[in-house]
C-alpha cells in the first residue's frame, strides 16, 4: 500500500527544496523512494553526484556552518537515516533574492524527507538525537583548499540551532562572520 507518494516542497530560500519519499508498506515492511532524476529536472535541478557521506554525532553537535568556494561549490541532498537533526541552510549567492538569509528545517528518520541545498549556500546542523546519523550526495569533489564557513552563532544570523549547550569543535568556532565570509 503506498502511503505517500514521491513530491517536493519549495524551502523559502531561492532554489532550496524539500523532497517528501514515497512511502510504501505492507506485511514485509517498508520501501521509500527518495528521489528521482526526473523529480529533480521538473525542478530545474539536474546534477550529476559524485561523492557521498555519512556523518554520526553526539546528541548537541552543531557541525557547520560549512561551503565549497568558487568552482568547488557544491549542490547537495542531504537525509537524517537515524535520530534526529536541525538542519540549517544559509544562502551565500550575491545575486539571489534571499542573499544572506537562512532558514532551518527538522530532519529525521521518521519522516525520511531530503533537503536539496544549491550550490553557493552554507550548511550545517544540530544533531538533536544520541548517533544522529546523515547521509549526504554531492555534485562536486571536496577540495580542502577550498573549504570554507561561517560561524555557527553569529549574531547577526541568531540561527536557534535548538540545542542547549551546543559541542562544538575548535575549526567551527574560529570560522568568519557572515559579513566577513566569502560570496558567491
Amino acid at each position: 500500500m503506498i502511503v505517500r507518494k514521491l513530491g517536493v516542497e519549495k524551502l523559502p530560500l531561492d532554489g532550496a527544496l524539500i523532497i517528501n519519499p514515497t512511502e510504501s508498506n505492507d506485511e514485509r515492511g517498508v520501501f521509500f523512494k527518495l528521489f528521482t532524476e526526473e523529480l529533480l529536472k521538473e525542478n530545474g535541478i539536474s546534477p550529476h553526484f559524485c561523492e557521498q557521506y555519512i556523518s554520526i554525532s553526539k546528541k548537541g553537535v552543531v557541525r557547520g556552518l560549512h561551503y565549497q568556494a568558487g568552482k568547488s561549490s557544491q549542490a547537495k541532498l542531504v537525509q537524517c537515516i537515524k535520530g534526529e537533526a536541525y538542519d540549517v541552510i544559509l544562502d551565500l549567492r550575491r545575486s539571489s533574492p534571499t542573499f544572506g538569509r537562512w532558514t532551518g528545517v527538522m530532519l529525521s528518520e521518521k519522516t525520511r524527507q531530503t533537503i536539496f541545498i544549491p550550490r553557493g549556500f552554507a550548511h550545517g546542523f544540530a544533531a538533536l538525537s544520541e548517533g544522529a546519523t546523515l547521509h549526504y550526495l554531492a555534485d562536486n569533489n571536496y577540495s580542502q583548499k577550498d573549504e570554507r564557513g561561517v560561524r555557527w552563532d553569529d549574531p547577526a544570523l541568531a540561527i536557534d540551532w535548538k540545542v542547549g549547550k551546543p559541542i562544538v569543535n575548535e575549526k567551527d568556532r574560529l570560522l568568519p562572520l557572515f559579513k566577513d565570509a566569502e560570496y558567491f
